[in-house]
């Protein structure tokens, strides 16, 4: 008896110690901090309790900055966070805090600017930080190995050096905390102004002729610099930059950037040449990219444009929606195997291409992707302008294949300002198939039932947890535009004054003396103008704002709009076509937008026909007239009854300005 009491004893404590200890982020809700709750460091998420506790104890603060679908953030995880030897160093020195980038914008762009003013490059994700207990940073790097690797010091070695810095030598660190904030950038201003022309040269300067795109390196699709040059092809009638506008949406939806087999797009190519993706599918990109492609086909009639916009929008019904409602983002791949789940063996490839009755032309079309070109595996790149004969088939049996695989893991959190971007666009893709306009609906009402209350927008939360975190600079600007597309698809003037509602909020609570703040905390981050990843929320804001101005022929919102872009003049002179959506925005006050007048039956009847119009900086507006007034935010420049007439005289007019 007293031997089974033992053993009993014995198992108890065993499970007892196997018993996974949590730390402060088990609290949380963001699905990136969840992934960390068992780390052995003690992480604690972003917020005063941190920072009082570092005061307390006199400690320095480790930041780490990431997102739950980030691969190289996963590979630190596993090497650094979840090595005991590595977190008892980081626990004795710091208090360590996880940061939800997609949480927290403000906090990640802060940061990131001080990387970027030191190295002079984008510092991406992981982001590590050290700070003093006033949040000022003394070190600051990206991905860290656990130990010296290369020309990187480990954490195993950092952390000691900085922690006992910290301790025992104050003015070392006050000084290097006075050298990361006296590094000085180039301010020198370009000697052109900003215009029309200069940002044509610019555009034609930087754009890839052999891998159709912007730069050499790693290529984003940067939806915010094609649409940019799809509006300066219009606006100078020039052929060549519109068939380059073309030419990318060809390659990113032929090469590596697009997924062939179920639909959408990964977050980049790791390649000059778009032929290599990293894997990661974001709802930003998805909602970014569709508007373009619906534009185009529009434009064009080019097939595999409208195949692109349905395939997408699918893929997002099939693997992110819920409730009405989209989630965040798809994972590389499961268990740190980068693109496993979408890449194929080269017999599975083979076996595909074999009972296939087009396989040369197929063949032809791969050229030697088929040898493998990921890993010794095949990520499919078609290297043709259009889909091969055989491809639906090709597809078929590549999709079978996949069936059998595990998807990645999916960021389940429900942010407003992605989700907004996506309303947007399938407001935007309705042009091209009139069920996009009430998905597009449903969206805007469930958003806006779990993201806005009591006269409150809302960042983000998951799926049945109550929001909380209030909304930042990001939110209104996106909520804001897809308000703005709704209204132009179905003249629902509640749109307009829902849209002027939060525009009024977000001044009240972002902007100050010409100025707009990602947020409205102590970190007074000024919103950029970076459209690397997505649109930034300044240049989309501006953009609402010039809209707003015309569509409420709004003198108020026109003087809001120039103090605005006032404040960003000589950046703006400096960056030109590297900050697009700025730059757009700038375009669309100088030139200034068409309203199209007249009744709501009128307008729908020649929906399409509005779209055509090359001139890109068109709205419409509802009004009780069976006649088309075409106007300026000052003057009616015309009046007719026939729409050709009217689409003459808005073209005239734009040659005449």
């Amino acid at each position: 008896m007293m031997q089974k009491l033992i053993f009993v004893f014995f198992l108890t404590s065993i499970s007892v110690f196997a018993t996974v200890v949590k730390n402060d982020l088990q609290y949380e809700t963001s699905p990136y901090l969840k992934q960390h709750e068992t780390n052995p460091v003690h992480w604690m998420p972003w917020g005063e309790k941190a920072f009082e506790k570092a005061k307390k104890e006199h400690k320095p603060i480790y930041i780490s900055l990431g997102y739950s679908t980030c691969y190289w953030c996963h590979v630190m995880a596993e090497e650094s966070f979840t090595n005991q030897k590595i977190a008892d160093v980081i626990n004795k020195y710091f208090i360590a805090v996880k940061v939800d980038i997609e949480e927290y914008p403000q906090v990640d762009a802060y940061y990131q600017a001080i990387y970027k003013k030191i190295y002079h490059h984008a510092a991406g994700w992981p982001l590590n930080v050290f700070v003093d207990t006033n949040k000022e940073p003394f070190f600051i790097a990206s991905y860290l190995p656990p130990h010296k690797a290369f020309s990187l010091e480990g954490l195993d070695t950092l952390v000691p050096l900085y922690g006992q810095m910290y301790q025992n030598n104050s003015l070392a660190i006050a000084q290097k905390i006075k050298q990361l904030k006296t590094v000085s950038i180039d301010t020198k201003v370009n000697n052109s102004t900003i215009n029309l022309e200069s940002l044509v040269e610019t555009m034609q300067k930087s754009y890839n002729q052999e891998n159709p795109g912007f730069g050499y390196g790693k290529q984003f699709p940067e939806a915010a610099k094609i649409s940019l040059l799809m509006d300066l092809g219009y606006l100078k009638h020039n052929k060549l930059l519109l068939n380059d506008s073309y030419a990318i949406l060809d390659v990113m939806a032929l090469r590596g950037l697009y997924d062939h087999i179920e639909g959408g797009f990964f977050r980049y190519a790791s390649d000059s040449a778009w032929e290599i993706a990293h894997f990661e599918k974001m709802l930003y990109n998805q909602a970014e990219l569709l508007p373009l492609y619906a534009r185009a086909y529009l434009k064009t009639k080019k097939p595999l444009y409208k195949k692109v916009v349905d395939e997408t929008i699918a893929m997002l019904h099939k693997r992110f929606e819920v409730n009405n409602l989209y989630y965040s983002a798809s994972d590389a791949g499961e268990n740190h195997h980068e693109g496993e789940y979408f890449v194929f063996t080269q017999k599975q490839i083979h076996d595909a291409l074999e009972k296939n009755p087009y396989k040369e032309s197929l063949e032809d079309t791969l050229e030697f992707v088929t040898e493998g070109n990921f890993h010794s595996k095949v990520h499919i790149n078609f290297y043709t302008d259009k889909r091969p004969k055989g491809f639906a088939h090709f597809r078929h049996a590549l999709l079978k294949i996949r069936q059998a695989k595990k998807y990645p893991f999916i960021d389940k959190k429900i942010n407003t300002a992605w989700n907004a971007m996506m309303i947007a666009a399938l407001y935007k893709a309705s042009f091209i198939d009139s069920r996009y306009k009430l998905e597009a609906d449903k969206h805007l009402e469930a958003l806006k039932a779990m993201m806005f209350d009591k006269g409150e927008l809302y960042h983000q939360t998951l799926i049945g947890v109550q929001a909380k975190q209030k909304g930042n600079l990001e939110d209104y600007s996106f909520f804001i535009a897809a308000l703005i597309a709704g209204y132009e698809v179905d003249y629902d003037v509640n749109k307009l004054h829902f849209a002027a509602y939060l525009l009024q909020r977000a001044k009240e609570k972002f902007y100050d003396k010409g100025v707009w703040y990602l947020s409205d905390d102590t970190l007074r981050v000024r919103a950029n103008m970076n459209d690397k990843y997505h649109t930034s929320a300044f240049g989309q804001m501006l953009q609402n704002i010039i809209k707003l101005a015309s569509l409420k022929g709004s003198f108020a919102y026109e003087k809001l709009a120039l103090a605005s872009l006032k404040q960003v003049q000589e950046r703006l002179q400096k960056k030109g076509i590297d900050a697009p959506s700025t730059a757009s925005a700038y375009l669309m006050q100088s030139l200034g937008f068409v309203t199209l007048k007249s009744s709501k039956t009128n307008l729908q009847k020649n929906a399409v026909n509005l779209q055509n119009i090359d001139y890109p900086y068109l709205l419409s507006k509802a009004i009780d007239d069976n006649e088309y007034l075409s106007c300026s935010i000052r003057r009616c420049f015309s009046k007719d009854k026939d729409f050709a007439s009217v689409k003459e005289a808005i073209q005239r007019n734009q040659k005449e300005h």
